[in-house]
């Protein structure tokens, strides 16, 4: 149903001289119940088709002629399209309140005008959506939901990273209010660190990136949390079998002034700590937690502030004691996590022109203490080892949207990033009695660099089916020792032959100033972030991509057709058996450098918008190789998250309106690993001789040919869930029923090499999950 309100403006009486004369119509489109901004929303002229998009912060510019009787139609996913009938002589400021309206599954999806904003790349996934989808111990993932779409691998089984044509989890740049995060998930890497009742949009960008973007090689993840409420209080929180949260946003100063605060913990630890401690005098725990807050703050008509912050922290305990005479005791503590917050202004200087200012600091880091204590009667031992490492930086930069007209968007901006690198530290401290006898300290020492950036953009529409998006970004890295330049261009060509198709081809280059060393083992993740040297270089990638997208009857569905080729050079990686754990040298004599990576592909996706049963069918074919000199005698190997075939299909159910049903269903090809081709046994301890010579403990030695020369099984996997919702007095609630692994298929997580001391070596597989149903409950208030 469509909303048709008329808006009276002021007539100049010299309209005659004005015929010929453009005017602009700007402003902000919001939710109309909590003033959220919608980003992305689509404003058209009804009579040219021509429009426009809101930006990140839910501003828009439209032109058209002076005295001409025009619609506006504004229009967004999930909410009633409202159009204004307008008759302008003078620029104007409309800030426009969306209704949201009866499902998307049951209205008429309509043509919303040519954007210059074009979606080719990019995938957009509203959050309501994540929570309709199975979840995986009652915790819905925005990022596993990504990894439901084509192009978009997962790692390891329940793992939450993304591998992105051909990339690793380090070559996502990921944003959170417009500041980089360096690590995202909980949980050894089960569940990310996005509590969804905070988020308000999310966006991913897989190639053809915007020329403001730039750092990493392979994706962007922008993702804006809520503004909060601008008009009541409200509330909403869940209990889940992994974490519990809550959430409260509401106005400090109601239509000026608004906050968000949302929290975010696992619960088992206060269950396990006192109980092992009861038990056997020792306490096992882990845990992990978010903490989300912001507030927004109207300053003026053209100007409004926001102060965002976000803290996530994984932290393991493991706390032993003796109960013998002796009193000994070993802890093991871990910590890791991210800290972020920043300021950010808009200010509106006239209709054609927005600009957004921001600050920023951001932190990752990672720490692990072992502490030893023995009473070995007249002498006590002690020892304390202690591992560190971490990256943090300091930010500011300003973007600026140009408006000339309908047919063209400037966006242009500037930035600087100081880096402070703290590669890895190992202490060690050891007494006897009183007399210390070890007190050493190893590692890199720190390392600190300036990353600036200018950037301009232009997209233009040439003709009413051509639309050209061109930029180029310009970057410095540099340090006392070292500065490294680049020049990345950016070309995007969009070609609409018809109002409901679309050909794009793009090419892009991006830089990377920062590398990755990560173990990739069961348990506690291990992620060191390493500065560009001057031994090693920064990473580069250039890509072209060619897409054809068509919606079919009325809209209600889409297809999408894409394929890219992508080339990276400069990578790095551990050399065989390194380790930086333990290690005593420099973590650049640990690595391989100027690895070379290949990766192309075809992705394709079908996707339901409308009716009760809407979701998707997506499809990867892709090939990805690493080659490095001294690695597999520098023959390219196959990259080990390289998945020949991914495909996933999604379906949500809507019985009525208190009644979903959804079910997920995953295949892909194994991950690449390397198996030993021969082997000869060795004696491990010559201990365990005897005359007989029938105890002999056998160590084998493992003779490996190509790298990652085997795969893994196929994966594969079902997914079902169910929502029951009911308003109550207070609000609302819901349960949340799913089944993770419906048919318990063993997926391998690993395999190893399982050896008995006669020699015999068997071949074995480790998998995680078997079937896991889980419950959650949530509600709203």
């Amino acid at each position: 149903m469509k909303n048709v309100i008329l808006i009276p403006l002021f007539i100049c009486a010299c309209s005659d001289s004005l015929i010929a004369q453009k005017v602009s119509v700007s402003g902000y489109i919001t939710d109309k119940h909590t003033s959220e901004v919608l980003i992305g929303a689509h404003v058209y002229n009804k009579k040219t088709g021509l429009g426009a998009t809101s930006n990140e912060y839910g501003f828009y510019h439209i032109k058209f002629q002076a005295a001409d009787k025009i619609q506006l139609a504004y229009t967004y996913l999930g909410y009633r399209d409202t159009i204004i009938e307008i008759t302008a002589f003078s620029d104007t400021v409309i800030n426009i309140g969306l209704l949201q309206g009866i499902d998307i599954g049951e209205v008429e999806i309509t043509h919303s005008g040519r954007q210059l904003n074009e979606k080719a790349n990019n995938i957009s996934i509203p959050i309501k959506h994540v929570t309709h989808l199975p979840s995986f111990g009652g915790e819905f993932d925005l990022m596993k939901t990504f990894q439901l779409m084509p192009g978009v691998q997962s790692g390891n089984e329940g793992n939450s990273g993304l591998y992105i044509r051909g990339g690793g989890p380090d070559q996502n740049l990921i944003l959170l209010d417009d500041v980089p995060l360096y690590y995202v998930n909980h949980l050894a890497g089960f569940i990310s660190t996005f509590n969804a009742d905070a988020i308000n949009n999310i966006k991913l960008i897989k190639g053809g990136y915007p020329a403001k973007y730039g750092g990493r090689l392979s994706s962007i993840l922008d993702i804006r949390m809520k503004d909060g409420n601008m008009n009541e209080f409200k509330g909403s929180g869940s209990i889940g079998m992994l974490s519990s949260k809550i959430a409260f946003e509401g106005p400090i100063k109601k239509d000026t002034t608004s906050f968000i605060i949302s929290g975010r913990r696992f619960m088992y630890d206060l269950i396990s700590r006192p109980l092992t401690r009861l038990a056997e005098d020792n306490v096992i725990g882990y845990t992990f937690y978010d903490l989300n807050i912001k507030v927004n703050h109207k300053l003026s008509f053209k100007d409004r502030m926001y102060l965002s912050w976000y803290s996530g922290d994984d932290s393991s305990i493991a706390l032993y004691n003796d109960p013998g005479e002796d009193n000994d005791m070993s802890e093991g503590k871990v910590r890791w996590g991210n800290l972020m917050g920043s300021y950010r202004w808009n200010h509106v200087y006239n209709q054609k022109l927005f600009s957004n200012f921001s600050l920023s600091y951001t932190r990752f880091r990672f720490k692990t203490t072992a502490i030893e204590l023995q009473d070995a009667g007249d002498t006590e031992y002690y020892y304390k080892g202690l591992f560190r490492s971490g990256i943090n930086d300091i930010g500011a930069r300003i973007d600026y949207n140009y408006y000339p007209d309908n047919r063209q968007v400037i966006n242009f901006g500037l930035g600087s990033t100081y880096h402070t690198f703290k590669p890895w530290s190992n202490s060690y401290y050891r007494t006897e009695g009183d007399i210390v006898t070890t007190d050493t300290i190893t590692g890199s020492r720190n390392f600190y660099a300036w990353e600036h950036y200018i950037y301009l953009q232009d997209k233009i529409l040439i003709f009413p089916v051509l639309n050209l998006d061109i930029g180029i970004r310009a970057s410095d890295y540099s340090s006392d020792e070292l500065s490294y330049k680049s020049i990345d261009p950016r070309l995007t060509l969009n070609f609409s032959p018809g109002n409901s198709s679309n050909i794009s081809v793009s090419y892009t280059k991006m830089q990377q100033y920062v590398h990755l060393l990560s173990y990739s083992t069961v348990g506690i993740p291990i992620d060191l972030w390493m500065p560009a040297t001057e031994n090693v270089p920064p990473s580069q990638s250039r890509q072209i991509s060619i897409g054809y997208t068509q919606s079919i009857l009325k809209r209600k569905y889409d297809f999408s057709l894409e394929g890219y080729y992508k080339k990276m050079d400069n990578l790095i990686e551990y050399k065989p058996g390194a380790s930086i754990i333990e290690s005593t040298v420099d973590w650049q004599e640990l690595i391989e450098q100027d690895g070379q990576g290949k990766s192309y592909g075809v992705e394709v996706l079908i996707r339901k918008n409308a009716g009760r049963l809407t979701g998707w069918i997506g499809y990867t074919w892709s090939k990805t190789t690493h080659q490095f000199e001294n690695l597999n005698n520098g023959i390219p190997y196959p990259y080990k998250f390289d998945r020949n075939h991914d495909l996933s299909l999604v379906l949500m159910y809507k019985i009525n309106d208190d009644i979903d049903i959804s079910a997920t269903w995953v295949y892909g090809t194994g991950n690449a690993f390397s198996l030993p081709e021969g082997k000869y046994n060795s004696i491990r301890d010559n201990s365990y001789y005897n005359e007989d010579q029938e105890d002999i403990c056998y160590y084998p030695a493992y003779i490996y040919g190509e790298k990652n020369n085997y795969r893994m099984r196929s994966y594969h996997r079902l997914d079902v869930g169910a929502n029951f919702r009911k308003d109550t007095r207070w609000g609302e609630r819901t349960w949340n029923f799913s089944i993770y692994n419906l048919y318990n298929r063993k997926n391998p997580y690993y395999y190893f090499m399982d050896y008995s001391w006669n020699g015999k070596t068997t071949l074995k597989q480790k998998s995680l999950f078997p079937v896991m149903p889980s419950v959650s409950y949530s509600f709203k208030f």
